[in-house]
């Protein structure tokens, strides 16, 4: 029997996840994401697939964010007609978020339009509409948590909770049959242990390949323990002496609900009550309504708190939820006293980029960075220290104060990647995808070192390489 994986996306940089499952004439995909970074690496989402969609079977698809699911639409539009199989949450997130993405395509395609007719050129078709992201969504398949499922001819596959947003699923793969059958193990994104609404990501026993993410492969995020001290301290020093905004820019499915829920337990500590705070974000409002409505899926301390407090749920307590455009432009006249959480969290999109052109140059501001920012990114550019920033074509100052707050990341950072993989029976070769080389380096670096977590083989995945999975444990590669 023929078994092959290839690897064609989130190869030495984070978005963009795809990887390719072939079982004789059938195909096989894990997640198909969008490319996010500067314009160059987005122009690349309108390259054809590496592959004839319509040839495509299935998808498995491993969490909502947009750079795991984010060409989906696209996908359906190139002749994709299969199933979509993921957990049921993220079916009801993915229903918001590719319809939201569908949204933005052809709002930045008819800007992009409106210039080249200034110079007679023929106009562009967005990436995909929101009629393909309708039909897109008609194909999801919602499955639960550790129910076995077989998705083409002689592939099983479960989802485990991978603790990473509501709904986020690491896939368990058995391939083949009898004693040739072969067991991958796909991470999706993993969380980490002990962080707010979520469940601890899922310890797997057995592998004959691990396929795991490395955003922070060569990284220690701070305890949770500094982080609350952290954001305590920001809240505390802009009260008593900026007197100005805060602003966070956040994804709309995790971040934000993080946040809220943080902002309820934490209210009388970080004396939130001088503050307004305000989720502007039309999706993570719905993505919020959405984490409600999937109460069975929060960790014990969150279920237990609001069993303690009827009628008020930590997500919606105290917060002023923000909908309309001139709600949010109406923000921009406020000058102090604002809490603000929008979109999108990379701050490449999105109300964020207004609240950015109206506080990033006032000194009295905060900008707090909570989550990863790709390269290319204007949030990454910030982080790095840019001294101004572009946004809406005018060159804006940054002059408000910088806070990287990485201990509120969701994402396992190098001790629970290792942590995870550890719990593997005999240490199963291991291949790298979703992260940047330097964090991958540091991983395999650490990873051959030990040799309680030595694998039996350590690869980083680069683009177009197919793998054969029949010679496992041994990795057998066929360069692009």
């Amino acid at each position: 029997m023929r078994m092959t994986l290839q690897f064609l996306g989130a190869t030495e940089e984070v978005t963009g996840s795809c990887h390719l499952l072939s079982v004789d004439h059938e195909h096989l995909l894990l997640d198909c994401g969008l490319i996010q970074g500067g314009k160059a690496d987005e122009l690349r989402n309108h390259d054809p697939f590496a592959f004839d969609p319509e040839s495509i079977s299935a998808v498995v698809l491993s969490h909502a964010h947009i750079d795991h699911s984010g060409r989906l639409p696209l996908l359906v539009k190139a002749g994709f007609d299969g199933p979509i199989y993921t957990h049921k949450a993220t079916a009801e997130l993915c229903a918001i978020m590719l319809k939201d993405a569908a949204m933005l395509q052809t709002r930045d395609t008819e800007r992009v339009n409106k210039k080249r007719a200034k110079h007679d050129l023929e106009p562009l078709e967005p990436l995909f509409t929101v009629e393909d992201a309708e039909q897109a969504i008609t194909q999801f398949v919602p499955l639960e948590y550790g129910q076995v499922t077989q998705v083409i001819p002689h592939v099983d596959i479960c989802l485990s909770d991978a603790g990473h947003i509501l709904g986020s699923a690491l896939v368990e793969l058995w391939l083949g049959e009898g004693k040739s059958q072969k067991k991958v193990v796909f991470s999706g994104d993993l969380g980490r242990a002990g962080m707010p609404i979520l469940r601890n990501p899922t310890l797997v026993d057995t592998a004959d390949l691990v396929l795991m993410e490395s955003t922070y492969g060569n990284r220690f995020h701070r305890s949770w323990t500094e982080t609350l001290a952290e954001l305590k301290d920001i809240f505390a020093k802009t009260v008593n002496e900026s007197q100005g905004n805060i602003l966070l820019p956040a994804f709309s499915v995790g971040r934000a609900q993080e946040l809220l829920y943080l902002f309820h337990l934490y209210a009388k500590e970080w004396d939130l009550g001088r503050w307004k705070i305000c989720l502007d974000s039309p999706m993570a409002i719905e993505a919020t309504r959405v984490y409600v409505n999937n109460y069975p899926l929060m960790d014990e301390d969150f279920k237990r708190f609001t069993r303690q407090h009827p009628g008020q749920h930590p997500l919606l307590s105290n917060v002023e939820f923000i909908q309309t455009t001139e709600e949010s432009m109406a923000l921009n006249e406020v000058h102090k006293g604002l809490i603000i959480i929008a979109g999108s969290g990379m701050c490449n999109g999105g109300r964020i980029r207004s609240h950015l052109e109206h506080n990033l140059w006032r000194p009295e501001c905060d900008v707090i960075i909570c989550g990863y920012q790709a390269l290319g990114t204007p949030g990454r550019a910030l982080v790095d220290g840019v001294g101004e920033l572009t946004i809406h074509g005018n060159s804006i100052k940054v002059a408000a104060k910088l806070h990287t707050v990485g201990g509120l990341s969701a994402h396992a950072d190098q001790a629970e990647l290792l942590r995870w993989y550890r719990h593997f029976e005999g240490q199963p070769p291991l291949i790298l995808v979703h992260g940047e080389p330097d964090a991958q380096h540091g991983l395999v670096d650490v990873v051959n070192q030990d040799p309680k977590t030595k694998p039996q083989a350590t690869a980083i995945a680069t683009h177009g390489d197919r793998l054969d999975l029949t010679a496992l444990p041994q990795l057998v590669w066929k360069p692009a």
